[in-house]
């Protein structure tokens, strides 16, 4: 009997209606939408959510337009002067009908004050100077933007070049450790132990002052902070799997840097190069309010700002435009800075 079981055992062969697809969707609970994501577009949704990050990417793209196409909307050039049109305060076509930016201003006598009005008492009829004229006739809203241009392409050229010598001079200290990273980082530690202003300073009174001067002075002073935080992320990472298998297979060091290390690091370095824009920024300005920056009759917002200063008790409108440009640069990449921060690290991610 057993022998007929096990032979009719043998000879049973299983169909498909014996088997039941067991629907545990429920029970697993998947994400199929979040699991598809990319982490660029998990990172670009966290940034949109961000509502003061995304105001300071709209106001730097506001500002780098108006810095492209800003001096070229009227006729005046930013060194063009004419002495016969100094110090008239703003006046805007249409707002003019309004009572604002009409051309008028307060002026603080021995007898108190007065509102005067350049353009009628020159009978300058047909003349507009949207953010007023200087000491020497030039139109304001052109040097304004002429001098933004000048300041941003200072300030992102010095921070791309400080992210490439930084970054690079981080991850080959952080990866090869012991007596190459110790000579390195002395040699980091002697450079910053030097006053910056020191370094530009000296650097820009030997050689012709200009935009490449600046941007190379502070290419020397700047790349510091990106070579350490370069290196803590290289020491965080180099001993992780990744790497490991790419040593066994027989990869060159180089190649483990940029290849394999470089690319897992690249949200903390473009954040990092975010916030070192208005340090960039602030510092050329500095420059150019104490005359080492940018030589005349080109402008940048530090020398506008400088020339501004010399006016501000009598003529306090023309240090207003460059002041509040760079204030706004300075605030929306550090807005953009900190939303970067937040959107690139995963750690910081709202389960």
């Amino acid at each position: 009997m057993n022998k007929m079981e096990t032979a009719s055992a043998a000879e049973y062969i299983p169909a498909d209606s014996d088997f039941r697809l067991k629907e545990n969707a429920s029970e697993i609970a998947i994400d199929a939408n979040f699991a598809a994501q990319s982490f660029w577009r998990d990172a670009l949704i966290r940034y949109i959510h961000k509502t003061s990050a995304v105001v300071g990417l709209i106001l730097i793209l506001l500002i780098g337009v108006l810095a492209i196409v800003g001096p070229g909307m009227n006729e005046y050039t930013y060194s063009g002067q004419n002495l016969s049109q100094k110090n008239l305060a703003p006046r805007v076509k249409f707002l003019e009908q309004f009572g604002i930016f009409d051309g008028s201003e307060t002026m603080s006598t021995t007898s108190g004050t007065k509102v005067i009005n350049g353009y009628e008492e020159d009978g300058l009829e047909d003349v507009y100077y949207w953010f007023g004229s200087d000491t020497y006739g030039r139109d304001i809203w052109t040097r304004t933007w002429s001098g933004a241009r000048v300041s941003l392409i200072i300030a992102v050229a010095a921070a791309i070049i400080d992210m490439l010598i930084g970054m690079s001079y981080g991850l080959i200290s952080g990866y090869f450790g012991g007596r190459v990273d110790m000579i390195m980082q002395r040699t980091l530690e002697v450079a910053n132990g030097i006053p910056r202003l020191v370094i530009v300073t000296l650097l820009l009174l030997i050689l012709s002052p200009g935009m490449l001067t600046i941007i190379f002075a502070l290419m020397l002073t700047e790349w510091i902070g990106m070579s350490r935080i370069a290196r803590a992320e290289m020491l965080k990472l180099k001993e992780q799997e990744f790497v490991l298998a790419s040593r066994t297979l027989g990869a060159g060091s180089f190649f483990i840097i940029f290849r394999e290390v470089l690319p897992n690091i690249i949200g903390p370095i473009i954040t990092q190069v975010m916030f070192s824009i208005p340090t960039a920024i602030f510092t050329e300005a500095f420059l150019s309010f104490v005359g080492l920056g940018i030589p005349v009759p080109q402008c940048s917002l530090g020398s506008l700002i400088s020339e501004g200063f010399n006016s501000l008790t009598t003529h306090p409108y023309q240090i207003v435009p460059p002041l509040i440009v760079m204030a706004l640069l300075m605030l929306s990449f550090n807005l953009v800075g900190d939303g970067l921060r937040e959107a690139l690290d995963p750690k910081m991610k709202e389960m």
